[in-house]
């Protein structure tokens, strides 16, 4: 979660500078690629750039070229999983000139090469690491409704919710009994054999990026659908959770997750949640063994007293805080606003900390 913070914080400084022309220049190199070869494209890059009609464009990305090889120079061979390294002018005043380097060892291996002058710094590549390849697929369903959708790290989304033409329990006047059940069963078939045609097909096709799916609902609905000839045999491997639900639809699928907590235990969105849900729990009812806000979690890092550092996504400090609660061997936890709890933490002041003894009556 650590490296995920500091990823996207990374992605969000390279794309808050605009240069003023074609002038930022963005070098992506894959794992095992030789940098000297870089390099040598790199210092042919800059003769090429003496071509450039408009003098500050060219002295910029001539000198952005030049500081980039000397940054290259710095490694003996490109890192294991690749390197992305950008310069540019960063002074945004025109006429005026300061150039900067920052790379990163990607955390995953890289398996593009690029080179580009141009307005912006190329982020996509770095944009796409951030995402969670591993998802679970969500069916929640009973004879009445039916949503399929997706969990990806903290985020639930609907791919499809569908109703059925299942006709209600009471049956009408001349209808025998046997007969209206097994319209109904007739009807209920066809609209798992609709689920099922929703779920075979989007995650199937996720492949190996599909690392389990949950399945829930009111009554027997859901074990009826999983013991027959509906979902396809593959997906059924990866089940990792069967769950008595209230609800359907998307109320159905966040209960589904929910309920699921065990299958789920080493997911970002159960360990964020519950971290959270305890620091909420201690605040009402043991408020001195934690504090939150920038004032008093700073009050307590001075006395040395946190044991765990809550730092929201979005708290502006966050560099500070995280370097002292490391060298005064605070555990640091960094916490996105995807969730409720994690929105609760941003509105709360961003930071937060459990003590490992009270701070009241000091200082």
């Amino acid at each position: 979660m650590i490296e995920k913070f500091k990823l996207k914080k990374f992605i969000n400084e390279l794309k808050s500078i605009r240069g003023r022309h074609t002038e930022l220049v963005t070098v992506y190199i894959p794992a095992g690629y030789d940098i000297n070869k870089i390099i040598g494209h790199l210092s042919q890059e800059q003769g090429t750039a003496s071509n450039i009609k408009d003098k500050t464009t060219r002295t910029n990305v001539i000198d952005s070229l030049e500081r980039m090889i000397r940054h290259l120079r710095l490694f003996k061979q490109t890192p294991v999983n690749g390197l992305a390294i950008f310069s540019g002018n960063t002074a945004g005043q025109e006429g005026k000139q300061d150039i900067k380097v920052w790379s990163l060892e990607t955390p995953v291996p890289l398996n593009i090469r690029m080179y580009r002058c141009d307005q912006t710094f190329i982020t996509e590549p770095l944009e796409d690491m951030l995402q969670i390849k591993e998802i679970y697929g969500l069916i929640a369903m009973d004879n009445r409704e039916g949503t399929v959708g997706l969990l990806k790290g903290k985020s639930i989304s609907i791919i499809k919710d569908m109703t059925s033409a299942v006709p209600g329990k009471t049956r009408a006047g001349g209808q025998s009994s046997v007969r209206f059940s097994r319209l109904r069963e007739i009807a209920a078939g066809e609209f798992y054999d609709r689920i099922a045609e929703i779920a075979n097909q989007e995650f199937l096709a996720m492949g190996k990026n599909l690392k389990g799916i949950l399945l829930g609902g009111p009554g027997m609905t859901k074990e009826t659908f999983l013991n027959g000839a509906y979902l396809n045999n593959e997906l059924k491997k990866k089940i990792v959770a069967v769950r008595d639900l209230s609800y359907t639809g998307e109320f159905g699928l966040k209960e589904l997750v929910e309920k699921s907590q065990d299958a789920l235990a080493q997911e970002e969105i159960i360990k964020e949640k519950k971290i959270m849900q305890e620091f909420f729990k201690l605040l009402s009812t043991n408020s001195d063994k934690v504090v939150y806000g920038k004032a008093d979690v700073k009050k307590a890092l001075d006395f040395g007293a946190v044991d765990k550092i809550l730092i929201s996504e979005e708290f502006l400090e966050a560099d500070a805080f995280e370097e002292q609660a490391n060298a005064s061997g605070s555990t640091v936890i960094f916490v996105s606003t995807e969730t409720e709890e994690g929105a609760q933490l941003r509105d709360l002041g961003a930071v937060a900390a459990f003590l490992r003894y009270s701070i009241e009556h000091m200082g």
